[in-house]
């Protein structure tokens, strides 16, 4: 059976949350509570293959001309099949449903998003993401993470 991507319910909330909070336990993701994860679940896409969660991510509203892709994760074992470009390729269908004109990630896996188009940028030209997630973040003043950035327009 195929790997399809759609939109999260609210049955998936435990599996979403279980693989968001490896990756978080990791420190490769911020953690999410299942109650944010219940409220922000509408932002959520999936990937599943026969009633199986195989991978995640989320789009954020950072603006009117910018959205970031959050929380992509594939769970472990179901790498390299293509998963991730699938998620993505979702999330920016779904920028550009909605005139988004730029889509911005903080990733370690640079290479991952050049293949997808993305360009590597300095962080400090999203004042957007550093005031609505990363005040909050422990990793504030030693951020590690890359950002990336794809025009859409």
């Amino acid at each position: 059976m195929a790997v399809i991507c759609r939109k999260a319910a609210e049955h998936d909330l435990d599996a979403l949350y279980q693989l968001i909070d490896g990756y978080a336990q990791q420190g490769i993701m911020l953690p999410r509570s299942k109650e944010l994860l219940k409220y922000s679940l509408d932002s959520f896409v999936i990937a599943e293959e026969e009633g199986r969660l195989l991978g995640c991510g989320s789009l954020c509203q950072l603006g009117q001309e910018l959205v970031e892709i959050r929380s992509l994760g594939v769970a472990e074992g179901c790498k390299g099949r293509g998963i991730g470009r699938k998620l993505v390729d979702y999330l920016i269908r779904e920028a550009r449903e909605e005139k988004i004109p730029k889509i911005m990630a903080l990733t370690y896996e640079v290479a991952f998003f050049e293949k997808m188009g993305f360009t590597v940028v300095p962080k400090d030209i999203f004042p957007e993401k550093v005031w609505t997630d990363c005040i909050h973040c422990k990793k504030q003043h030693c951020c590690d993470e890359i950002a990336v950035l794809k025009r859409l327009d």
